[in-house]
């Protein structure tokens, strides 16, 4: 096992040569190669996008997955790493940047709902610039409406921690209570409005119709298939004019699959 490790390592260090001139001229001296000069190396070949680290793993069996995690800190760029997200500005038109300090004005993305069952509707957002304080009130640029922030939480796994002061740029977090924010959207400050790209989704590539078993069903289904929707843009809901079916589409049988077992599971639609 050292052998192979040893001759793996050698490999890898034949690589970022290729790549990166310091480790190239220590693999040329025959100098010795340090871990944290390697990591270093590493970090530089990925920023340039001149390499990309490869892991392996299996998560099913929770397998190579801290190695994975600790690969995206030590590698990956941070935010201040990257250069200022840009966008452009819903009135005039005009491209604008976003710097990632706290100091500049809020531009955050949404990128995930979720229904919760205790909390309600849970979106999960990124913060490019600026801070995110809770009971205060932001401009969805995207639908043009105004929302306010009612609790902000950081996530870890199945833990929450509820957000008492603020949530700075770069950092990921859920605000509750956003009634008009969907995936894609952009939250920003009132005052300097920014519209940033939004997420582009494919379109459905399969459809399916389904019935509800009995009234009370058909009352539950619609709220289901509503909040589903709000958390999945892949997934799509419409009413077939001839035949009065629901019809639901989705990006292949097994993501509706996946749907018609959370209506039963978790919403109890039969």
């Amino acid at each position: 096992e050292q052998d192979r490790a040893v001759t793996a390592r050698s490999k890898l260090i034949e690589s970022l040569a290729d790549v990166d001139d310091s480790i190239a001229r220590a693999f040329l001296d025959d100098d010795e190669i340090g871990a944290e000069e390697l990591a270093a190396a590493i970090r530089r070949a990925t920023l340039r996008n001149s390499a990309v680290p490869l892991f392996t793993g299996a998560a099913l069996r929770n397998k190579g997955i801290e190695a994975v995690l600790d690969g995206v800190t030590a590698y990956l760029p941070s935010p201040t790493d990257i250069p200022p997200v840009e966008g452009f500005d819903p009135k005039s038109g005009e491209s604008v940047t976003r710097p990632a300090y706290d100091d500049a004005p809020l531009a955050a993305l949404a990128f995930k709902i979720v229904s919760d069952p205790f909390s309600g509707r849970l979106s999960y957002f990124r913060v490019y610039s600026g801070t995110m304080k809770p009971g205060g009130y932001v401009l969805n640029s995207t639908r043009g409406t105004r929302e306010r922030i009612g609790r902000l939480l950081r996530m870890h796994a199945d833990k929450r921690e509820q957000v008492q002061d603020e949530i700075h740029a770069g950092e990921i977090a859920v605000a509750i209570g956003l009634k008009s924010t969907f995936t894609g959207d952009t939250l920003c400050s009132i005052d300097h409005p920014i519209l940033l790209e939004s997420i582009y989704f494919p379109t459905p590539v399969a459809q399916r119709a389904i019935e509800p078993k009995s009234q009370s069903d058909q009352e539950k289904m619609g709220d289901a298939l509503t909040r589903l929707g709000d958390e999945d843009p892949t997934f799509q809901v419409s009413s077939d004019s001839e035949t009065g079916q629901t019809v639901i589409a989705g990006m292949g049988e097994l993501h509706l699959e996946v749907i018609i077992d959370r209506l039963k599971r978790e919403f109890g639609v039969n």
